[in-house]
C-alpha cells in the first residue's frame, strides 16, 4: 500500500511536506478529529486530499466558495484523483453522474457548500454511504466568536453526528485561542490534534501610517509610482463607490487599474479576476469580495486604503502578498474616520427586536410542515438575508423548528418534441396523466410554466409523481426544463407552548445579536490597538492569535521608527439642533419602512435594509445625512 511521502511525490509531484501537513495526516490516518491552523497559502487542502485516497469512504470537503471548489476539483482531476463538486452551476445530467460515482464508490472527494447540507434529500442521501473524512474548509465560520460566522456552518457540528463521519478535520487560517478552543470543543478534538503552523511572514513589510481622508489619495498614489509598472497590487476598501473612485483616480494618474466589488456581474467579476491573475492589468481595488482563492504567488503590495473590519480580516488579505516567498509590501492607510463607518456596519446588521418578534409570530402560526421563500421573508420582516438566516439557525439549533428539503414553485417546459408525440411514447394511463399536467401549465410564447405550490390540488395527486414525470421527460430530451423560485421547507417542532416561553426565546435571541454585535465592536478595537501599539506589528500579529514571539521582525514601520501620529476615532460630539429637527421631520413623514427606531438609525446613517431599497427612500435626502454620527448617537435620538 502506498505511504502518505509516495503518494505525495508520485501523486501529487510535490518533493517533500510543508509545515504540519505530516502531523495532521498522521492523526488522521490514526483515526483522530484533527484542527489544522495554518496561514493563507500554508497548504491547508492536502491534509485532506492526500488522506482520502488512503481511506476506503469518501471524503466529503465543506467549502463556501463555488470559485474555490472549481478550481481545486480542475486540480485533482488534472492529477487523475477523483474529485467532484455540486454546487447550482452544474446540470441534471453531471449532477446524477456525480449521484452515480458516489452510489458507486468511484467517487474518492466530494465539495460541496454548507448551505447544500441542508438539503434533507441529500443528507438521506449520505445517511446510506461510509463518510471516511468530513474536511470543513474556513472552519472560523463555525465558531460564534469567529470574525466571519456563517449560519449554516453552526448545524455542522450536529450533522457530524447525524451522518457518523469517521473523523473530522476543520480547517482555518485565522483562528484566535479562543475561536479554536471553541472548535475542537465542537467536534471533541484532542488538544495533541490541534496543530497550528507559525503565522510570521518574515518576507512581509508591515506599515501602518495614519493619515487623515484628505492627504490619503495623494499617499497612495505616491506608493504606487515607486513600484514597477507590472507589479501585482491589491487596494482593499470598504464602500464599492470608493473601489470605483479610486480605480478612477490611480487610472487618471497615468497607471491601470480595474476595479471590482459584488455589485458587479458575475460574468464581469470573473473576468477583472482573470485579466489581474494574467498580469494584464497589474492593478485591482476591492472590496473584501475579492482574494478568497486567489493564488497569485506574485502579489507585491496590498494596501489598505480603508481599515479592515477586524484584525482576522486583515491578516487573511495581507496573507495574500508574496506567496512566492520575495519581499512584498504590506501598509493601512489608518484614518479615523473609517472606525465610525465599520461601527455603524455592524450596529446596522443588529435586526430590530420588532423584526425578530413578528418573524418568531409569523413562523410558529404554521401548524406542521410550511416553507419559506428566504427572499420574501428578508422583505416582509426588514431583514438583511444573513441576519434573516442566522435567525433561522438559532431557532433550529434551539429545536424550535426543523429543516426540510428545498423545492421549486416554478417548473417551466419547452417543448423540443411535439406534445403528440411524447404522449405517444406511453401508455394509455401514463399518457393521460401527462396530459392532466400540461393542461394545468400556464403557456406563454416558448415556455409552459407549472406552479408548483398547487398542482398537487388541481391534479390530486403527489408531487414527487408529477416531478418524477417531469424529469424523465428531461432525461429523454423531449423536454427543456427550466426551475425557478426557490423555497426552503421547516417542520414546526411545536416546542413553544406558552406566552413565557416565547418571551424567554425573544430575549434568548436578541441577547445572541447583541452579543455578536458587542463582539464585533470589540475587534473594531482591536484594530485600532494594534495600530496605536509602538510594538513590533509582525509581533503583536503572532501574540493575537496565540503564538508567542520574542524577536521583533526590524523591518515594520514600528520596529524602524520609535515613535508616530497616533490613529484617533473621531470625538463624537452631542448632536446639534438642526441634526435634531431632520430626525423629527422624517419621522413626522410617517414612512413605513422607518417606523422602528432601528430602521430610523439605518436610513439616516446610509445603510440601506430591505424595506428601504423596496420602498425608494435610498433617493430620499435624509438618506445618510447623519452617516458621520455614531449610530447610537442617532438611535438614542430615534427612540
Amino acid at each position: 500500500m502506498d505511504t502518505p511521502l509516495t503518494l505525495l511525490q508520485n501523486t501529487f509531484k510535490l518533493p517533500a511536506f510543508r509545515s504540519g501537513q505530516e502531523a495532521v495526516i498522521t492523526a488522521l490516518l490514526a483515526g483522530h478529529s484533527a484542527l489544522a491552523v495554518f496561514p493563507t497559502g500554508g497548504g491547508k487542502s492536502l491534509c485532506y486530499q492526500l488522506p482520502a485516497l488512503m481511506f476506503d469512504g469518501l471524503t466529503l470537503v465543506v467549502s463556501p466558495l463555488i470559485a474555490l471548489m472549481k478550481d481545486q476539483v480542475d486540480a485533482l482531476s488534472a492529477l487523475g484523483i477523483a474529485a467532484a463538486r455540486l454546487d447550482s452551476s452544474l446540470d441534471k445530467d453531471e449532477t446524477q453522474a456525480i449521484y452515480a460515482a458516489i452510489q458507486d464508490g468511484s467517487l474518492k472527494l466530494l465539495y460541496v457548500s454548507p448551505e447544500r447540507l441542508k438539503n434533507e434529500r441529500f443528507v438521506q442521501r449520505l445517511a446510506n454511504l461510509k463518510i471516511s473524512l468530513l474536511a470543513i474548509d474556513e472552519a472560523h465560520c463555525i465558531s460564534e466568536w469567529g470574525h466571519n460566522f456563517r449560519p449554516d456552518y453552526l448545524l455542522l457540528a450536529g450533522l457530524a453526528q447525524k451522518l457518523r463521519v469517521d473523523r473530522v478535520l476543520a480547517l482555518t487560517a485565522t483562528a484566535t485561542p479562543g475561536v479554536a478552543a471553541d472548535i475542537c470543543r465542537q467536534f471533541a478534538i484532542q488538544p495533541q490534534h490541534h496543530i497550528q503552523t507559525s503565522f510570521a511572514r518574515p518576507n512581509l513589510q508591515l506599515r501602518v501610517t495614519p493619515c487623515d481622508v484628505e492627504t490619503r489619495m495623494q499617499l497612495l498614489l505616491a506608493r504606487l509610482q515607486k513600484h514597477p509598472a507590472d507589479a501585482a497590487t491589491i487596494i482593499y476598501v470598504t464602500l464599492q463607490k470608493t473601489a470605483e473612485d479610486v480605480a478612477q483616480a490611480i487610472n487618471e494618474a497615468g497607471l491601470r487599474a480595474v476595479h471590482y466589488h459584488a455589485g458587479l456581474k458575475d460574468d464581469e467579476r470573473e473576468q477583472i479576476q482573470n485579466r489581474f491573475m494574467s498580469g494584464e492589468v497589474p492593478i485591482v481595488v476591492a472590496t473584501i469580495a475579492f482574494g478568497m482563492g486567489i493564488d497569485k504567488s506574485n502579489i507585491r503590495a496590498v494596501y489598505h486604503f480603508n481599515l479592515p473590519k477586524s484584525i482576522e480580516n486583515y491578516v487573511q488579505e495581507i496573507g495574500r502578498a508574496g506567496r512566492d516567498g520575495n519581499p512584498s509590501l504590506c501598509e493601512m492607510f489608518a484614518v479615523g474616520d473609517d472606525i465610525r463607518v465599520l461601527e455603524n456596519f455592524t450596529y446596522g446588521d443588529t435586526p430590530a427586536r420588532e423584526s425578530l418578534s413578528a418573524l418568531v409570530d409569523y413562523l410558529l402560526a404554521f401548524d406542521d410542515v410550511f416553507d419559506i421563500s428566504t427572499y420574501e421573508l428578508s422583505q416582509q420582516f426588514d431583514l438583511r438575508p444573513l441576519v434573516l438566516n442566522t435567525a433561522l439557525t438559532y431557532l433550529e439549533l434551539q429545536g424550535i423548528i426543523s429543516a426540510q428539503s428545498p423545492f421549486y414553485t416554478e417548473y417551466k417546459i419547452n417543448f423540443l418534441q411535439p406534445r403528440e408525440y411524447i404522449l405517444a411514447q406511453f401508455d394509455q394511463e401514463r399518457a393521460a396523466f401527462l396530459q392532466k399536467i400540461f393542461a394545468v401549465g400556464r403557456m406563454g410564447k416558448k415556455w409552459l410554466t407549472l406552479d408548483m405550490l398547487t398542482i398537487e390540488q388541481q391534479l390530486q395527486e403527489p408531487k414527487t409523481r408529477i416531478i418524477k414525470a417531469v424529469d424523465y421527460l428531461a432525461e429523454k430530451n423531449w423536454i427543456e426544463l427550466s426551475v425557478a423560485n426557490l423555497r426552503q421547507g421547516f417542520k414546526n417542532n411545536q416546542s413553544i407552548g406558552s406566552v413565557a416561553q416565547l418571551g424567554e426565546l425573544l430575549n434568548y435571541l436578541n441577547r445572541l445579536f447583541a452579543e455578536r454585535e458587542l463582539r464585533d465592536i470589540q475587534r473594531i478595537h482591536s484594530l485600532l490597538d494594534f495600530a496605536n501599539n509602538p510594538a513590533c506589528l509582525s509581533q503583536q500579529l503572532l501574540h493575537y492569535f496565540g503564538e508567542a514571539s520574542t524577536t521583533p521582525c526590524g523591518i515594520c514601520n514600528h520596529c524602524r521608527q520609535s515613535s508616530g501620529m497616533n490613529l484617533a476615532v473621531p470625538v463624537q460630539v452631542a448632536m446639534n439642533h438642526e441634526q435634531q429637527q431632520l430626525i423629527a421631520r422624517v419621522k413626522q413623514e410617517a414612512h413605513k419602512a422607518l417606523a422602528q427606531p432601528r430602521q430610523l438609525a439605518r436610513f439616516l446613517c446610509g445603510l440601506p435594509s430591505p424595506a428601504t431599497s423596496r420602498s425608494a427612500l435610498k433617493n430620499h435626502p435624509a438618506f445618510g445625512a447623519l452617516a458621520g454620527l455614531s449610530f447610537p448617537l442617532i438611535l438614542a435620538a430615534a427612540e
